[in-house]
């Protein structure tokens, strides 16, 4: 160690603040287009229900889906930095497994009151 050198440097550490996991840090440019990808991912659905666009409920609501699930994605990779590489690759191993997760307890909560519905009310139809 040096005389100019901290004890952090000397050991090859370096504590400023940031982690060195290779997590990419944000930039004004990115957070910017983030933002700007955010407010026209919003500001279209919100164009198609309010305008009556498709004209057809159902087929309105798989759109707002479709760009609920791309706006996700933009969150994920311009606001929290998710890539491939960033933690060495266990933030995006977490994020699959959470999908996974949830994917599974959507359809069986979706199967099981389906079948509820079916089997606990068979007369409903009658009224």
């Amino acid at each position: 160690m040096s005389a100019s050198q901290t004890p952090a440097e000397a050991h090859g550490h370096d504590h400023d603040g940031h982690d060195s996991h290779g997590a990419a840090h944000g930039s004004l440019r990115g957070y910017i287009t983030g933002f700007l990808l955010s407010v026209v991912l919003t500001a279209i659905p919100f164009w198609l229900v309010m305008n009556d666009v498709l004209g057809n409920s159902t087929l309105t609501a798989i759109v707002i889906m479709l760009f609920a699930a791309v706006q996700i994605v933009v969150h994920m990779v311009y606001f929290l930095h998710m890539n491939s590489r960033s933690e060495g690759g266990w933030t995006m191993l977490a994020l699959i497994f959470t999908i996974i997760v949830v994917a599974i307890a959507l359809a069986g909560s979706l199967w099981v009151m389906f079948h509820l519905n079916t089997n606990m009310m068979p007369d409903m139809h009658r009224m």
